[in-house]
């Protein structure tokens, strides 16, 4: 008796997955977190307006969701002043990710991304059996000028580029970026991440003709508009490349709950804005809490904020140990020298209150472990 036959491709990959998810560390340490401030997560919650949609929405559940989620596709295609052939919904900014890579990655091309970056990514170029190119991080940014030049040395079919930027909350302005156009290489599409967008200054998303085919935006409802659970994200390109994920995409994947909610969400201004103000607030206290113990938070311009641990990869993760093991779930970024850090979410005022109290019994023992 056999198993299955797995393609020599899946039989090579590592078995493993880009995180470990806060419920499966609270099962092993057999109670839950306190604080919930490591996965980006809006805990802030989402509109009213979007909790109501879905509860309505509830009942009608027996049906499948719109194939082509006209209704939010029209709406997000009006909130960008773009047409509808224009805009993708798929299953959070992940899943529309696996789909463009199996669009476009065949085994054995060349994909470019910084080292350190958004793992997902790298796992679904893996899983199509792409080859992956790195750039370091320039200053804990990451550097689309090199990200670029990397790619017309190895022939790129995609060059992974966030903006603002996860881990490290860093961020570049629209101009800066329309500005690097001109450099991509003839045949690489740059995928332009803007997943935390709506948290950053004026003028970080750039001002790109919706049909420049060098580029393919993507946006969510799961950071600002405090939907991660509901896994609803749009790519925002020129109408062929749109097109073109009809042919591959789960055309059944987006729940109509979820699309029902995401459009509540997208027409309620006032609770985006009051949300964004919080962040804004709990960003300021992050880097307080930081201050007050010595350590250094870098300026970010998304939900979360990297915090200088002052030591090597091996001190921030006895760090990030002992936060948990007080129960403050946070995360780390994965490589030198981004790691001597950890990412810390925009709590609510009990999520930082618990960070303060924990934080100083986690930087004593991490310091002790150090010591010895």
């Amino acid at each position: 008796m056999t198993g299955p036959r797995y393609t020599p491709l899946v039989a090579s990959l590592p078995e493993t997955v880009p995180f470990v998810g806060p419920e499966t560390q609270e099962r092993e340490r057999g109670a839950p977190f306190r604080a919930r401030i490591g996965a980006n997560e809006n805990v802030f919650g989402p509109s009213p307006r979007a909790i109501e949609a879905m509860q309505s929405e509830a009942a009608e559940i027996w049906k499948y969701g719109d194939s082509t989620s006209f209704d939010l596709r029209n709406a997000i295609a009006a909130h960008h002043g773009v047409a509808p052939e224009n805009v993708m919904v798929g299953e959070g900014i992940d899943g529309l990710l696996g789909y463009l890579t199996r669009l476009v990655v065949a085994q054995g091309d060349a994909v470019v991304t910084s080292d350190g970056a958004y793992p997902t990514f790298n796992y679904h170029v893996a899983g199509f059996g792409g080859v992956l190119h790195k750039v370091p991080y320039q200053d804990d940014a990451e550097d689309l000028p090199a990200l670029l030049a990397k790619a017309a040395e190895v022939d790129a079919k995609l060059v992974y580029f966030a903006n603002p930027d996860n881990p490290m909350g860093s961020w570049k302005t629209g101009a800066e970026i329309a500005a690097q156009l001109d450099a991509v290489p003839e045949g690489t599409l740059l995928v332009l991440d803007e997943a935390y967008v709506e948290f950053a200054p004026e003028g970080t998303a750039p001002e790109i003709d919706i049909e420049d085919p060098r580029v393919i935006r993507f946006r969510t409802f799961s950071k600002a508009y405090a939907m991660a659970g509901a896994r609803v994200g749009y790519a925002l390109a020129a109408a062929p490349l749109i097109r073109a994920f009809d042919k591959i995409r789960n055309h059944f994947g987006m729940n109509r709950t979820a699309q029902a909610g995401a459009l509540a969400a997208l027409e309620d201004g006032a609770w985006l804005a009051q949300t964004i103000d919080k962040v804004a607030q709990a960003r300021l206290r992050i880097a307080e809490i930081a201050k007050d113990n010595g350590l250094t938070a870098l300026p970010s311009a998304t939900n979360f904020v990297a915090v200088d641990c002052g030591g090597d990869g091996a001190f921030a993760k006895a760090v990030l140990e002992g936060l948990g093991k007080r129960g403050v779930f946070v995360r780390m970024p994965f490589v030198t020298p981004q790691n001597r850090c950890i990412r810390i979410g925009a709590g609510t005022p009990a999520d930082l209150d618990a960070l303060a109290e924990a934080l100083p019994g986690a930087l004593a023992e991490a310091r002790g472990s150090s010591a010895a």
